[in-house]
């Protein structure tokens, strides 16, 4: 049976001063952490490497991922369906926005 997993990689702060990142980012508190918030069918390890070599990789995880943040998304690991890991994406990266945190997710 397939599984998903929610996975959060820590960016560089520079990644912040990128205009498409602070459009989605607007009450982002300078200093706070930024992340990128993602699912897939990969466990988080495989993923977060496949974004640094460049692998269907986001822009932001590939040129600004630091490391994985597992405090964020273990807890919801792992995920039964497609459907609920995007749902849980969405709701995790928002709550994680409305700290006051830089969030990237799709």
């Amino acid at each position: 049976m397939k599984r998903y997993y929610l996975y959060v990689i820590e960016l560089d702060s520079e990644v912040a001063k990128f205009k498409k990142f602070k459009d989605k980012n607007p009450h982002y508190i300078e200093g706070k952490e930024c992340l990128y918030v993602g699912q897939s069918s990969r466990k988080p390890e495989l993923r977060f490497e496949q974004h640094k070599e460049g692998y269907k990789s986001n822009r932001y995880a590939r040129k600004f991922g630091l490391r994985l943040r597992p405090e964020f998304y273990e807890k919801y690991n792992p995920i039964p369906t497609r459907n609920d890991a995007e749902e849980i994406e969405k709701m995790v990266g928002e709550q994680l926005r409305n700290q006051g945190m830089g969030v990237w997710f799709n």
